[in-house]
């Protein structure tokens, strides 16, 4: 069994809820636009591992540790985690081939700022877009997604609202 903690779009935003949200997650993933590599550095004091991606604001170090697309496997389960990934019904043809050819069971993306966690019967994929963890963007919310990954099911998902307030 894995707790995860799941944010994105931080935008160089630290806030110290982050740290007491996900104080029991096995592991953090970010999903782009994180923005200062201090705040991966910040998370990896949290879990012990931190798994992120680089979206289209990041640059230097963010973007030499961090690839645009990672695809790994946690207790059963094949993850797709990226920036920019579309969510069902709006994928890009490649993206649909990607998760289609990889059997992802589990997608997770940001760039929107919107939270959404939606399911693709289609592809028996579970899509998760964390919304907007920091204050930068249109959204009204700030907000953060847990779930527990146990022996090929996910389940116990989470939305933590943080509001609007600034970092």
């Amino acid at each position: 069994m894995k707790r995860i903690g799941i944010l994105s779009d931080t935008h160089s935003c630290w806030d110290d809820r982050f740290a007491k949200h996900f104080a029991d997650c096995d592991e953090i993933w970010h999903a782009g636009d994180v923005g200062d590599i201090s705040v991966i550095r910040r998370l990896e004091e949290v879990a012990p591992v931190v798994r992120a991606v680089s979206g289209n604001i990041d640059h230097g170090e963010v973007c030499r540790r961090c690839k645009e697309l990672e695809i790994f496997e946690i207790e059963d389960i094949k993850v797709l985690m990226t920036h920019i990934g579309g969510y069902p019904g709006h994928y890009s043809p490649g993206m649909k081939r990607l998760l289609f050819e990889n059997r992802i069971n589990l997608m997770v993306d940001g760039h929107s700022h919107i939270l959404k966690v939606m399911w693709d019967e289609e592809l028996s994929t579970l899509h998760i877009n964390p919304g907007a963890a920091g204050y930068h963007g249109w959204q009204k919310e700030r907000t953060l997604v847990r779930l527990v990954i146990d022996n090929g099911q996910m389940k116990d998902l989470e939305v933590i609202e943080l509001g609007k307030v600034k970092c």
